[in-house]
C-alpha cells in the first residue's frame, strides 16, 4: 500500500537553478535517511552528480532550442509512502524505480532515494524536467497525480503488495471532534512561565532552567529557543508581548509585564451589519427566518447605540465626521505599510544582485582579459549571465555607487520594525473603521435622511427666531 504525490520543483526566490537542484538532491540522498546511501538508485545519471547533470541538460536545451522562461520548473518529485511493516527498503526502492521508469517512459533521468528514518518507509523520486535528448521538457497535465497513484498501485500489485481502496463518500467516517494541539510557541511560552516561577536571579539563570527542561538556546543578536523535537529555532521577540529578552529581564527584576496569549486574535470588529429582510424574503426565505432576522437586527441596533454612547457621539453628523477621520487614518497606515513592504522588496533584490555581482566579478574581469573569448564564456556561462543581470539591474535602478550590504541589512531591519509597529496600529484602526462604518449604516437606516433634513431645518428656524 503506497500513497503518492507529484510535486513540481520551482526555482526559489534569491537562489540559482544550480543551488536549488543541489538542495533537492542533497536532501533526498541524506546519508542518515538512506543508510549511508545504500538505498539510492538512478537512471541515466550518477546520484552524486545528478544536480550538475540536470543543470547541464538544461543548458544544452537552451542552446539547441533557444527557448527559456522565467520561473522555470527545474524538475519534479514523486513522494511514495508505504504502509509501515509491509515492505523492505530494497523492495521499496525497486518499486520506486519501476514507477519512475513507467511514468517518464525512460525519457528523463531520475534518482530514487528510499528513506528509512521514519516509521513508514518512503521514496523521494526526483526526475529532470528536460528529456535525455535535451530537445523537450516534461509537460505536466491535468490529473497527473491520479496517474502516478494508479501506476504506483499497479506496480505494488505486481509485487504482491496491498493498495489503497477508496471508500464511497457515504461509508466514510465523519470526524466530529478536532483535538487542539499546542503550537511550539505556546509550549515555549509555558516553559518560560514555569522557569519564571522558579525565581531565577538573572536572564542566564532563566536560560539554564530552560536548558534543564530540554530546550536548546542560541545566543546572538536575536536570541532564540528550540523546543523538544523542534525543527527550527524560534526567536524570543516572536513569542509576543512579555516574552522578549528585555521583557523577561524586567520580569526577573520584579517589574510587571503585559503578556499576550499568542493564540487570541485581537482587533476584531465588534458590530454586525443588519440583515436586509426584504431582500432575503425575495430570495425565498420564510416567516421563521423573518422573525429571527428582526431579532438579529434589533440586537445589532442595540450594539450600535451602545457603541455611540461609549464614544460620546450624539448626532449623525458627528458620526460621519468620525467615520471619515478613522477611514482616512486607516488608509494612511495601510499606505505606510505598503511603502515599507515595497522598499523591503527592493532591498532584497538589490542585496541579491550586489552579492551575485561580488561573487562573479573576478570571473568577469578574467573574461575581459581573455578578450571576451567565446570558449571562456561557454565555460562560465552561468556566472557571466548572473554578473550581466546584476549590472543591468544596477543600471535600471540608476545606482552609481553600490551601497554596502551591511547598510542595506540595517535599513531592512529598521523598516521591518517600523512595519511591525505600523501594522499593529493599522489592525486596531481597521477594526475601529469597520465599527464606525457599520454604526453609520445602522444609524442612517434608522434615522433616515429625510428626518435628518427636517431636524436641520427646525434648528435653523429656531436660530432665526432667537435672532
Amino acid at each position: 500500500m503506497a500513497a503518492t504525490r507529484l510535486i513540481a520543483l520551482h526555482v526559489n526566490k534569491g537562489k540559482s537553478v544550480a543551488r536549488c537542484l543541489a538542495d533537492r538532491t542533497d536532501y533526498s540522498q541524506n546519508a542518515e535517511k538512506t543508510d549511508g546511501g545504500k538505498y539510492i538508485s538512478s537512471y541515466e545519471c550518477d546520484p552524486k552528480t545528478a544536480d550538475q547533470e540536470f543543470l547541464l541538460s538544461k543548458r544544452e536545451y537552451h542552446h539547441i532550442t533557444g527557448r527559456s522562461q522565467e520561473r522555470d520548473v527545474i524538475g519534479y518529485q514523486i513522494r511514495q509512502s508505504f504502509k509501515p511493516g509491509e515492505i523492505t527498503p530494497e523492495e521499496a526502492n525497486q518499486i520506486g524505480y519501476e514507477l519512475a521508469m513507467r511514468f517518464t517512459k525512460g525519457k528523463h533521468a531520475f534518482i530514487v532515494a528510499t528513506h528509512i528514518d521514519r516509521a513508514h518507509i518512503h521514496n523521494h523520486i526526483i526526475f529532470n524536467s528536460t528529456t535525455l535528448d535535451c530537445r523537450h521538457k516534461f509537460r505536466n497535465f491535468r490529473r497527473s497525480g491520479l496517474v502516478v497513484q494508479r501506476l504506483s498501485d499497479l506496480v505494488c500489485l505486481e509485487h504482491g503488495k496491498s493498495v489503497i481502496t477508496p471508500k464511497p463518500y457515504a461509508e466514510r467516517q465523519k470526524r466530529t471532534e478536532y483535538p487542539k494541539h499546542p503550537s511550539n510557541r505556546n509550549e515555549i511560552r509555558a516553559a518560560i512561565n514555569r522557569a519564571l516561577e522558579k525565581k531565577p536571579k538573572d536572564f542566564e539563570a532563566l536560560i539554564r532552567f530552560l536548558q534543564e527542561d530540554g530546550y536548546e538556546y542560541k545566543n546572538g543578536k536575536l536570541p532564540a529557543l528550540k523546543g523538544k523535537g523542534g525543527a527550527r529555532f524560534i526567536r524570543f521577540r516572536s513569542l509576543g508581548d512579555g516574552y522578549s529578552v528585555d521583557d523577561l529581564k524586567e520580569a526577573i527584576a520584579g517589574k510587571s509585564r503585559q503578556v499576550s496569549g499568542g493564540s487570541v486574535r485581537e482587533n476584531r470588529k465588534t458590530l454586525d451589519l443588519p440583515i436586509n429582510i426584504q431582500q432575503k424574503l425575495a430570495e425565498g426565505k420564510g416567516g421563521a427566518y423573518t422573525r429571527w432576522a428582526k431579532v438579529y437586527n434589533l440586537k445589532a441596533a442595540a450594539k450600535a447605540v451602545l457603541f455611540l454612547e461609549e464614544n460620546d457621539i450624539h448626532t449623525i453628523e458627528q458620526l460621519r465626521e468620525k467615520t471619515a477621520a478613522v477611514t482616512e487614518q486607516n488608509h494612511a497606515l495601510l499606505a505606510s505599510v505598503k511603502a515599507s513592504e515595497k522598499r523591503m522588496a527592493e532591498i532584497m533584490v538589490l542585496r541579491t544582485h550586489i552579492i551575485n555581482y561580488a561573487k562573479t566579478r573576478e570571473i568577469y574581469v578574467a573574461y575581459r582579459k581573455a578578450g571576451y573569448s567565446k570558449k571562456f564564456f561557454e565555460e562560465h556561462r552561468e556566472e557571466l549571465t548572473i554578473h550581466k543581470a546584476a549590472k543591468e539591474a544596477f543600471n535600471q535602478m540608476e545606482i552609481k555607487k553600490l551601497p554596502k550590504v551591511k547598510e542595506l541589512n540595517a535599513e531592512y531591519a529598521a523598516l521591518m520594525a517600523e512595519k511591525k509597529k505600523t501594522y499593529a496600529e493599522y489592525r486596531k484602526v481597521h477594526a475601529q473603521m469597520q465599527d464606525y462604518q457599520i454604526a453609520l449604516q445602522i444609524s442612517e437606516a434608522c434615522v433616515g435622511d429625510d428626518m435628518e433634513k427636517e431636524e436641520c431645518s427646525r434648528q435653523e428656524q429656531e436660530q432665526k427666531k432667537n435672532r
